[in-house]
């Protein structure tokens, strides 16, 4: 072991280090002579004795061995599930320092990757909320259950090892972490999670294995209308007609036990991937759909719709976004990746008019619904893929936007689609981004084509998570 970090860094070395910063992802960042090491669940402000077990050409990856300096951004986690459950990875950093972390990642991502110059990162927004945030959770069901600390530590298994309800264990998606408590979504989420568990335990069905495809029991998503008090619950099954009746008993169950549920649907999967959308939905009780309000809007959310998952922190985002927009009424505006139309509705009354363009069918009516739901007109929305040659020209008489909002998937935009943007010439471009790697990279291309990145401004809509959401401005120079 090395008590000094000195010599050339090598694999199985066994060295002691003091924590520097945290790389986009959630890994620490830490040197040996200017050599980056990155290492896995440690805190910036940590020392540490660590082993490398890769090295790649500049630099190398290591396992924490020990904590031998606790770091003073460090507080204590609050879940008991916390170091085993792939949810929340930072509950024991103080969150003042997640903001500034995660600030850190996005002008560290524009620099490297971008090549970016002293860029505006502005301070992250916190979000309202720091735990109970979530409108929706997915939870899985498993045969292999993942044995907790305390049972191992005990040497006593407190529950069947052949049946779970929970979250993937970070990095094993072969094993469940059986949750008997979660600070992401609300309190009466994590009571109704107890009871399907419950029920579907005793009912000696099995859960669906992706090994040998049999079993019956594939998740449950609850979703909730944090502005409406609206839940919807969602039980996912494999396809096995003689067992409707259990999943029918369990609705049951839950509208009595929980009469603030509003909805309760049975999504049937008939696929051997591990999705929680099935091919046939029943509705069990109320009309299968609940409603969320951001602003002045409301919006209709099915099983399957895509929805901000951070719903007041949905609505700052969205401000920001018209903010940077700056709207003067009269302007055909774009957008692309619309979803569900959340973005297109929020703009509509400060515009002339909007076209959403969205790959997903449900996606498109949903977004359709909505707009009949708040009384808009000046919003259509077109049934595309956007890296499909002349996948944006559906404006009428051949006019361009004078505006594009993108919110792309993590992935970012494909280069068809930004060459098409570019083509297009808007004047203004706002880019809504979960990523900040791809972000960059799209940035830089943009930036090529004369386009000039204006302030940047993070959005914390995933506390307690390695997740950076961000809203950023391009002028046509």
């Amino acid at each position: 072991m090395t008590n000094e970090p000195t010599g050339n860094i090598k694999k199985g070395m066994e060295v002691e280090l003091k924590i520097e910063s945290l790389a986009f992802g959630g890994r620490g960042v830490a040197r040996v002579n200017g050599f980056v090491v990155f290492i896995d669940d440690v805190l910036p402000g940590q020392r540490v004795l660590i082993r490398v077990t890769r090295k790649r050409k500049g630099y190398a990856e290591a396992r924490l061995l020990q904590i031998l300096e606790p770091s003073p951004e460090e507080v204590a986690a609050k879940c008991r599930h916390f170091g085993e459950c792939g949810g929340c990875r930072f509950q024991h950093l103080d969150y003042r320092a997640q903001l500034k972390y995660k600030r850190e990642q996005v002008l560290e991502s524009l620099e490297r990757i971008g090549g970016f110059v002293n860029p505006t990162v502005l301070d992250p927004i916190p979000s309202p909320d720091i735990f109970y945030y979530r409108n929706k959770m997915e939870y899985s069901f498993g045969r292999r259950r993942w044995l907790s600390r305390e049972e191992i530590d005990a040497d006593q298994i407190i529950k069947p090892r052949d049946f779970a309800l929970g979250l993937h264990v970070r990095g094993r998606y072969d094993r469940i972490l059986d949750l008997d408590e979660c600070f992401l979504q609300s309190s009466a989420s994590v009571e109704m999670l107890s009871l399907v568990k419950e029920t579907a335990r005793g009912s000696g069905i099995q859960p669906y294995s992706t090994e040998d495809h049999t079993g019956y029991w594939r998740h449950l998503v609850i979703r909730e209308g944090k502005n409406t008090g609206e839940t919807l619950i969602n039980i996912v099954t494999a396809d096995e007609p003689r067992n409707l009746r259990l999943v029918d008993d369990l609705a049951r169950m839950l509208k009595q036990q929980f009469p603030q549920i509003t909805t309760i649907v049975h999504n049937i999967n008939r696929r051997k991937a591990e999705v929680a959308i099935g091919q046939e939905e029943r509705v069990l009780h109320g009309p299968g759909t609940i409603t969320e309000r951001i602003g002045a809007r409301r919006y209709r959310i099915s099983a399957n719709s895509f929805f901000q998952t951070n719903t007041k922190c949905a609505e700052i985002l969205y401000q920001k976004v018209a903010e940077f927009a700056d709207f003067k009424g009269d302007e055909l505006v774009y957008d692309l990746y619309a979803g569900a139309g959340t973005i297109s509705l929020y703009i509509a009354d400060s515009v002339r008019q909007v076209v959403g363009f969205e790959l997903v069918p449900d996606a498109v009516k949903d977004a359709e619904a909505n707009c009949e739901l708040n009384g808009i007109d000046n919003c259509s929305f077109v049934l595309c893929d956007l890296k499909d040659a002349g996948g944006l020209q559906h404006s009428q008489n051949g006019e361009e936007p004078d505006a594009i909002i993108i919110d792309p998937p993590r992935a970012g935009m494909h280069h068809d689609v930004v060459n098409q943007v570019i083509a297009i010439n808007p004047q203004k471009i706002v880019y809504v981004s979960c990523n900040p790697t791809t972000f960059a990279r799209d940035a830089q291309a943009l930036s090529s084509a004369g386009y000039s990145l204006q302030d940047i401004q993070p959005v914390d809509m995933f506390p307690m998570t390695v997740h950076i959401e961000l809203v950023s401005l391009f002028r046509k120079v």
